[in-house]
């Protein structure tokens, strides 16, 4: 995890002074205005996501193959609790259901990503298609149009084919590449007529994590910088073989999803403070964006990874390098750009030794902070700081030519004992984030979608079941794995029903609403518990009566 600091509060009263800035995105223009009533363009998509193995379950049903989480799951330790995702919500299953909840929602959109090794279950194309995959996933899709919700489909949401991680080194392998271009046009063959939203990666930024996510490897700097140079190059691949071969036919769009966190400098006046807060940004989103869509790494990065790199004694930068032809080739491969944002993290200049090793969070030369009077709903990094939103969208439009974005991500998790489904927190980080988001459309940025981050509690990768993002409440001790809406289900689809915020007097009427629905849930779940706990009793009885009576 990153290092994380408290922030003293004399950091907080710094920012109220402005200086000018000579950047395009002017750092200095922190605007945090009043609760914005307004509505957002007309076709403004709406919609939540998941993931195939936060999902689905079905880990090893109907010929699907091992994937590195199927794998790394399964060692004791790595996973809060020992959990799996072996079964998870049983999406696999319940998709049905699920499509008729969004259908209540009156969700415009779906994202959710396919599984490589449900439909190639040794990751070759050429090897083997498991066609009861396919079939999944035709149904999902057809189910979803016939309800009038637009599939958005993510191609490589972490779950890389587990032989291909064993076989080929995974992405650190360069021959990824034509194996991820071989599943990518499969996907367009089976599934293109119908789908015409596609994401190629889901966050490659979380390659870095150390050790923390499958396949557990702890690849430090070196390693995830190869591992990211092959994923741009497998995006820009996959761009071009649908560029080439499907978009006369299909008329679809290809985009990439990259999650970032706002910086924001501690200290506005300070140069210094500016300078490793966009620096914090270029390292986390601009490792990716920039060369999709300019071709190369950011300056930045090239600059202070080379300058480690010397000083580390070793003959060339421990940042790969696109050849001409291959910046060409990247540059531009991007239809839409899909982001998710959670949180914000003030960022100070802190200089690290080149002699500590190789390392990116020690190559960024920063360090991150929070305000302790940030609302922390549990999560040990996420923090609700609903301006950063704007800025973070803000920044997007300046910095690379204001692209037509999707919010792939956004969303707020709980981690308690109790269950308690009326989570006025979340209803009200989806208000506030959700507002920011329009703020930064009538400043011009070219947003054209929100996804709400999760349509239901799953399996949140190392934290198991114990955080939970869900607008629905998944009862994961059920065998049966019932759904119960939150508050946060009403609130967000009255945001749906009016396309925004139309007044005051209408949008607090929206939580009081929301609270009387979650209490029914309440109700209903206490219910199925008390039934539950009652079989368990009575069947526990049964089984011990025989030994009673012998006494």
């Amino acid at each position: 995890m990153l290092q994380r600091c408290i922030l003293r509060p004399y950091h907080v009263l710094a920012l109220v002074l402005f200086v000018s800035a000579s950047d395009d995105f002017d750092w200095t223009k922190n605007e945090r205005t009043s609760f914005y009533y307004g509505t957002f363009p007309t076709g403004f998509s709406w919609g939540a996501g998941s993931s195939a193995y936060q999902t689905e379950g079905a880990w090893n049903i109907d010929g699907k193959g091992m994937s590195i989480w199927d794998a790394f799951a399964h060692k004791k330790g790595k996973i809060f609790s020992n959990d799996t995702g072996d079964s998870s919500c049983d999406g696999y299953y319940k998709f049905k259901d699920d499509v008729t909840l969004m259908k209540d929602m009156k969700f415009n959109h779906y994202r959710f990503s396919i599984s490589w090794p449900r439909i190639l279950p040794s990751g070759l194309k050429s090897e083997h298609i498991n066609e009861k995959g396919i079939k999944y996933y035709n149904d999902l899709i057809n189910m979803l149009l016939d309800n009038k919700i637009t599939p958005i489909v993510t191609l490589y949401h972490w779950d890389l084919p587990q032989v291909l991680q064993e076989k080929y080194g995974g992405w650190q392998n360069v021959s990824m590449v034509n194996y991820f271009n071989d599943f990518a046009n499969l996907c367009f063959e089976r599934f293109g007529n119908r789908v015409k939203y596609w994401i190629t990666f889901n966050n490659p930024w979380v390659r870095i994590r150390n050790g923390e996510h499958a396949p557990g490897l702890k690849l430090k700097g070196t390693g995830a910088y190869k591992a990211a140079h092959h994923i741009i190059k497998a995006h820009a691949k996959v761009w071009h073989t649908y560029d080439m071969q499907w978009r006369s036919k299909q008329k679809g769009l290809i985009g990439i999803s990259l999650t970032a966190d706002w910086g924001e400098p501690v200290d506005i006046t300070n140069q210094r403070d500016i300078e490793a807060a966009e620096r914090y940004i270029q390292f986390y989103m601009g490792w990716f964006a920039t060369p999709i869509f300019n071709g190369d790494y950011p300056q930045v990065m090239k600059d202070y990874i080379g300058r480690k790199s010397g000083q580390q004694g070793l003959g060339a930068s421990r940042l790969p390098v696109f050849s001409p032809q291959e910046k060409s080739y990247i540059k531009g491969t991007c239809d839409f750009l899909g982001l998710g944002h959670f949180t914000t993290r003030y960022i100070t200049l802190k200089n690290y030794p080149s002699g500590i090793g190789d390392s990116y969070f020690a190559d960024r030369d920063l360090a991150e902070l929070v305000d302790p009077q940030w609302p922390d709903p549990g999560s040990e990094w996420l923090y609700s700081v609903p301006w950063g939103f704007r800025r973070l969208l803000n920044f997007v439009k300046t910095q690379y030519g204001n692209p037509m974005i999707y919010v792939t991500e956004n969303g707020v998790s709980e981690k308690v004992l109790c269950t308690d489904l009326c989570d006025d927190w979340r209803v009200k980080y989806f208000k506030d984030y959700i507002n920011e988001m329009l703020k930064a459309i009538k400043d011009g940025a070219n947003v054209k979608g929100y996804t709400a981050w999760s349509f239901l509690d799953n399996f949140e990768w190392d934290e198991g079941y114990s955080e939970r993002f869900g607008l629905y409440y998944v009862d994961f001790r059920n065998k049966n794995k019932p759904r119960y809406p939150k508050a946060s289900v009403q609130f967000y689809k009255r945001i749906i029903s009016s396309n925004g915020f139309p007044n005051q007097r209408e949008v607090e009427s929206w939580k009081r609403k929301a609270v009387e629905t979650c209490s029914s849930s309440n109700q209903l779940l206490a219910a199925a518990r008390r039934k539950s706990q009652g079989n368990q009793e009575h069947a526990g009885m049964q089984k011990a009566w025989p030994v009673h009576d012998e006494v």
